[in-house]
């Protein structure tokens, strides 16, 4: 697809029509990764977005127990001097 490189103020843009903002899910952000020879863009998704839903499945399928010991087992605090 061709797009029209615009004048915008003192810089230039490119217009994307809507349809293409909505079909890859962009907001109000885009992230611009560089490759050799050509950009990407790629839609900025807020940090954590989708962990509640995975957290949930975590815990329904019993995924969500420590694989280690608890570094702050009660034992533990028995030898700081407070």
């Amino acid at each position: 697809m061709e797009v029209p490189v615009i004048k915008i103020g003192n810089s230039k843009g490119i217009l994307l029509k809507k349809t293409i903002l909505e079909r890859y899910g962009i907001g109000e952000k885009i992230e611009i990764i560089m490759k050799q020879g050509h950009m990407e863009l790629k839609a900025v998704s807020p940090p954590r977005q989708g962990w509640d839903k995975a957290f949930k499945e975590m815990h329904e399928s019993g995924d969500d127990e420590l694989i280690g010991d608890d570094i702050l087992d009660d034992d533990l605090f028995d030898e700081w001097e407070w």
